[in-house]
């Protein structure tokens, strides 16, 4: 069950998860550039974010998945710059992710799916990454949303797992 949302704090997908988290009582946290470097200018101090030694986005980037069980990525339109890097770095360090592509899936089926894939994968800490909301405006609460969905299936998911291991 995750427990924990880590994230870039960058405007779009990274910032909406972090706020989501604290909205739901999870922990979260996650690396984010020298600086607290966002799109926005300075990264507000209400996300517990670590700083890397790099100004650059890379290196976050790599230490979110490092650090956690799995990554999920959001993305609206094409999959480019640091958003396909995250997928890259994620095939290199053999590291659980999927991609949700926001502008293809049913939500509800996405939302069942994902939740499936993190309790199987036993993703107690998860990376969310995806676009800047600059670049994909909208893409904030689109993972919003998704999340809430994620949530609602994993409580179906766990509240079966009890009651299977009860009888």
């Amino acid at each position: 069950m995750m427990k924990k949302i880590v994230s870039g704090g960058q405007t779009g997908a990274d910032r909406a998860a972090l706020a989501w988290a604290i909205e739901n009582g999870l922990e979260h946290g996650g690396w984010c550039p020298k600086g607290r470097k966002a799109a926005d200018g300075v990264i507000p101090m209400c996300y517990q974010l670590q700083e890397t030694e790099s100004e650059g986005y890379r290196q976050r980037n790599k230490m979110n998945v490092v650090t956690s069980d799995g990554t999920l990525i959001f993305n609206l339109g094409p999959l480019d710059g640091g958003t396909l890097a995250t997928v890259r770095f994620g095939q290199l360090m053999k590291k659980p992710h999927q991609v949700c592509q926001l502008d293809e899936v049913d939500m509800t089926t996405s939302g069942a799916f994902v939740a499936e894939w993190m309790t199987r994968e036993q993703i107690g800490v998860l990376n969310v990454a995806g676009p800047r909301e600059e670049k994909r405006p909208g893409i904030g609460r689109l993972v919003w949303d998704f999340l809430d969905c994620v949530k609602e299936h994993n409580q179906s998911i766990n509240s079966i797992v009890q009651r299977g291991s009860q009888e």
